[in-house]
């Protein structure tokens, strides 16, 4: 009897995903409104965010794949990525005054 256990946890990571989402949307990996708006405020600050992860992934290459097709700056996919998946586990940003503070 095949082992379901990964396919379940991907349909748990998917349902907090959507769940964690005020409107959730048709595609769960669309980004929270407040992230939207953060992402297009033109006077966003940014900082640098290095993190050694494992080459096998080809991430780099996924992300420079991904920017070409879609126009999204690496930057954004990354922050968009990450605040999806934190935001799904239970850790939304904590917004001092407003989304784009």
């Amino acid at each position: 009897m095949p082992d379901h256990s990964h396919q379940i946890r991907l349909l748990r990571d998917l349902a907090d995903a959507l769940e964690a989402q005020s409107n959730p949307a048709d595609d769960p990996f669309t980004p929270h409104p407040d992230t939207q708006l953060i992402i297009a405020a033109r006077h966003t600050s940014r900082g640098q965010l290095n993190y050694a992860v494992p080459d096998a992934l080809q991430l780099q290459r996924r992300i420079r794949r991904f920017n070409a097709d879609s126009g999204v700056p690496h930057g954004d996919l990354v922050a968009i990525a990450l605040d999806t998946f934190l935001r799904a586990k239970g850790y939304p940003p904590e917004l001092a005054s407003g989304p784009t503070a």
